[in-house]
């Protein structure tokens, strides 16, 4: 850890360093190799029907459009088709697909709130305390609270749950988020993060070989750079998803903190997950690039007559485009994790990256759902992959899941509605 006055900042992994030493019993079988991180990212109302596809394998992997943007990855990407959630297919609408995406849960209606705990939740609790933050939560569209069509809208605006009838806190603010990771004080006012901890980095990086010092300043450089960029996104004023109808504004200034720009807002919470995994300060973390039911414009795009719901009900060329506008986000997570070097492998080697949606569709075709997993898991998963189970018995989402908390130690004889694992993932 760097320590400075109300903050807390832990470093990122060193080879020179007994870093995990004191680490709890849960990173015994490890050694020395650096964790491994879940990440899971949503984007609702599902993609272009057509382009949503990948066939071969390994680096020769063909990719469909939707997906193109990760075609650099190939050979650390597995592609899964024909999972569903039976639960999500009771209610047909947006609210009822989202709510229990994470947990196969049966939905409470009527405007009440009861889900199930999400298995990335699940990890994070198995593993409490080894990391100052268990899971990060962050969002890109603030939460729906009314009642659509006899569900509540939370269910839309939430894929993490801690409990049945508790969503984890959703963090939407860049500046909030950045704090949650590395400070002590519940406000920092205008104090730089970096700048209360450089005398601490000074000192570790007198102690560590040189190939880490090299690693420890372009981590803190990295810091520095999301400080300013937060800064800066703040100023200009919360503008996203709003429309002026008049020459001048007839209310206040919105607060500050809420970047304007989609694009900015996105960019600045996937740094904020790298910087989470870079420096062990959580090992689990979602980010949900927008609600489902979204009501988000893409002006930044040169897309700005419709919002995302209503683009997803026709396969445009402008739906493709904004598809590709998400998929960007993974892919730039994952290159930026593969370019930090952790032993022999990279953090993205060390991580699992699931990307999915609530349904395949904007018409809300939800018998198959869309999932791609970027990472190796601490060389775990087989990669450079596609599975396709569309006709088989097993297919359900929460097989996966039980497949994917095995590799984080969890061994469970069954999770929502399922007590049978893929034996392929």
């Amino acid at each position: 850890m760097l320590r400075g006055l109300g903050v807390t900042m832990a470093v990122p992994w060193l080879e020179s360093m007994p870093a995990f030493a004191d680490a709890p019993s849960s990173r015994a079988e490890d050694g020395a190799d650096a964790p491994v991180r879940l990440g899971v990212l949503f984007a609702g109302n599902g993609f272009h029907s057509r382009e949503w596809w990948a066939e071969g394998s390994g680096k020769d992997m063909k990719l469909g459009k939707v997906l193109a943007p990760l075609q650099s990855k190939a050979d650390k990407l597995l592609f899964i088709r024909g999972l569903y959630n039976a639960e999500a297919l009771k209610g047909n609408i947006h609210s009822s697909m989202t709510g229990n995406l994470l947990s196969g849960a049966p939905l409470a209606s009527g405007g009440e709130i009861r889900s199930g705990t999400s298995f990335d939740q699940v990890i994070a609790q198995h593993h409490a305390g080894a990391t100052p933050v268990p899971s990060l939560v962050l969002g890109c569209e603030k939460a729906n609270p009314s009642v659509h069509k006899n569900y509540s809208m939370l269910y839309s605006s939430h894929i993490s749950w801690s409990s049945p009838t508790t969503p984890t806190p959703l963090e939407v603010y860049p500046a909030l988020a950045f704090d949650r990771l590395f400070s002590n004080e519940a406000k920092r006012g205008d104090k730089s993060v970096l700048d209360a901890i450089l005398d601490d980095a000074k000192s570790m990086r007198r102690k560590v070989s040189s190939s880490d010092q090299q690693k420890l300043d372009e981590y803190l450089n990295s810091v520095r750079e999301v400080e300013q960029r937060i800064s800066n996104a703040g100023k200009r004023g919360e503008l996203q998803g709003w429309k002026p109808t008049l020459a001048k504004p007839n209310i206040p200034r919105p607060p500050e903190g809420y970047p304007q720009d989609v694009g900015e807002h996105m960019r600045l919470m996937c740094d904020i997950l790298v910087l989470a995994f870079q420096t062990d300060t959580t090992r689990v973390c979602s980010l949900k690039l927008n609600n489902d039911h979204s009501s988000l414009r893409f002006p930044n795009l040169g897309i700005d007559y419709m919002i995302h719901h209503l683009l997803s009900h026709a396969d445009t060329e402008d739906w493709l485009t904004v598809n590709q506008f998400f998929i960007k986000q993974l892919a730039y997570i994952a290159d930026k994790l593969d370019a930090i070097q952790e032993g022999e492998r990279t953090a993205l080697d060390n991580t699992l990256l699931m990307f999915c949606s609530s349904m395949l569709t904007g018409s809300h075709d939800a018998t198959q759902l869309p999932v791609v997993i970027v990472g190796r898991g601490g060389g775990k998963l087989e990669t450079g992959r596609t599975l396709d189970y569309r006709g088989k018995e097993n297919r359900k989402m929460c097989s996966l899941y039980l497949s994917l908390m095995e590799k984080y130690g969890i061994m469970l004889p069954a999770f929502g509605d399922s007590s049978e694992k893929l034996v392929e993932v």
